[in-house]
């Protein structure tokens, strides 16, 4: 290859556990997630034990981790759990777990520059008069993440980082308030008991529970550029599930006791300040002015590692043949995949312009009809993913451990796919509507899917679904 000739790999030993981690507790958005689905999941359309159903996700998808692990050892790149479906089903199988995907995330991605923007109109409107139009906000979001994207993913790690700590432990200030207070009528763990977990709107919040994950995936897409990817990538992952899993059935835990007997009512009576009344309460207001402005960062490191995984994506449909050949390469300098990363901004640009023209409320309509659509294609793609890592697990010649070839993947995909039941019969309360034609939208998750079965590779001799060179070695995260 001449000098002058394009870069197709990404940048090699550019990041460690830790960053992998980050880019996967980014995507959870840990304060927004607890604002979000604290009303939801403990609300009266809720249940008194969704303590307990964090937790028993997080076992499920540790589960998952086992099988997951094992497979990420000897494949993973930026193509992500397409890689493991091609494996295990070909590679039309796996062009059509890259559509169901890339659907999915833009669909998310949307979502949050809608949530990002709205959040940042009310608190600069309430708290300053600035009345601005909303799309200003979205794309002075977009044009930072632009830059950052467009840069090596040292930068994107570092920008996570101060910002995930800054959120966790603001939240982690009152879950240790509330316990060292002993709530508002005791400490108790009733949350986790069998008979709450059988109470009330369970299946919605095991549904919401599973959503907490969403990016689970991000820690494959940046195997190649992962430092010792046989061990980075097992240990992101359990670390990644560990902490957004504790995080989560903790904080759900500490909002049940501080509410105490008025749980259910105070989340459906006013959500939006639900856990901003409480944090004032056992905290002080001074700690919710920086929790609400902490809201706003929050949001935007979940659309920024929404952005990376984007990118990625591109770069490897367009490095094995089903996009042009110039999204699958990478900066000379810095090895990023720039002209993916440039091209992920124009599409998201184009969804934000089209919400605007719209005119769509981005709170009541845009934002869960865009989750909506997410959360069923990302469910789809993991439930492909465990059927996938257990197929391929059992032809491994150097794998033979039962629990690890068959019962883990297989159990996670029973646990996962009865979630995706649930979301799909339960379509109508994610969008929020009874609208027939959003409660449809769903479908868009298995078209994608269908159309990427069916697209060829523009160019031959490739693999459309990991997007590595044939010749990469493992440091790179190898395909076949």
């Amino acid at each position: 290859m001449s000098d002058d000739a394009p870069s197709t790999t990404l940048k090699a030993d550019a990041v460690g556990t830790a960053g992998i981690a980050f880019f996967v507790l980014a995507f959870a958005a840990p304060l927004t997630g607890i604002i979000g689905l604290g009303p939801i999941t403990l609300g009266e359309g809720g249940s008194p034990g969704a303590p307990g159903a964090f937790l028993l996700t997080t076992l499920i998808l540790l589960v998952f981790s086992v099988g997951f692990a094992a497979m990420s050892r000897e494949h993973a790149g930026p193509g992500g759990f397409a890689v493991y479906v091609g494996k295990a089903f070909g590679e039309r199988a796996a062009r059509g777990a890259t559509g169901v995907a890339v659907i999915g995330y833009n669909t998310f991605l949307g979502g949050s520059v809608a949530l990002f923007s709205a959040s940042t109109a009310n608190v600069l409107t309430g708290r300053y008069g600035i009345d601005l139009p909303w799309w200003v906000y979205g794309l002075t979001a977009l044009a930072a993440i632009a830059v950052l994207g467009y840069r090596e993913v040292k930068l994107s790690v570092r920008v996570l980082g101060v910002l995930l700590v800054a959120e966790v432990v603001i939240v982690l200030v009152l879950d240790a308030v509330v316990l060292a207070t002993g709530g508002a009528d005791g400490l108790d763990v009733d949350g986790f008991s069998p008979t709450a977990m059988t109470q009330g709107g369970i299946g919605i919040v095991f549904l919401m529970a599973f959503a907490a994950f969403v990016g689970f995936e991000a820690t494959t897409l940046f195997g190649e550029e992962a430092r010792d990817r046989q061990r980075t990538i097992p240990r992101a992952t359990y670390l990644a599930v560990a902490i957004v899993g504790t995080f989560y059935v903790l904080s759900m835990w500490v909002l049940q006791l501080g509410w105490g007997a008025e749980t259910a009512t105070a989340a459906s009576t006013d959500p939006a300040n639900f856990l901003f009344a409480l944090n004032t309460a056992f905290v002080g207001q001074w700690s919710t002015d920086i929790m609400q402005w902490l809201v706003l960062s929050s949001i935007f490191a979940a659309t920024l590692s929404l952005h990376g995984s984007l990118s990625r994506y591109l770069f490897a449909m367009g490095r094995g043949g089903m996009l042009p050949a110039a999204l699958g390469t990478t900066h000379r300098r810095m090895k990023s995949p720039h002209l993916a990363s440039l091209t992920q901004t124009g599409v998201t640009t184009t969804l934000t312009v089209l919400m605007v023209v719209s005119g769509a409320d981005l709170l009541s309509v845009i934002y869960p009809w865009m989750v909506g659509i997410g959360s069923v294609a990302i469910l789809v793609l993991y439930v492909a993913a465990s059927i996938s890592v257990c197929v391929s697990l059992r032809r491994s010649p150097t794998e033979t451990r039962l629990w690890v070839t068959t019962i883990a993947p297989i159990t996670a995909a029973i646990a996962m796919g009865a979630v995706l039941v649930l979301a799909i019969v339960n379509y109508g309360f994610l969008t929020g509507t009874t609208n027939p034609v959003a409660n449809s939208l769903w479908l868009l998750a298995p078209l994608a899917g269908l159309v990427g079965y069916a697209v060829r590779p523009r160019r031959r001799g490739v693999e459309p679904s990991a997007g590595v060179p044939h010749d990469a070695g493992a440091g790179a995260g190898a395909g076949r």
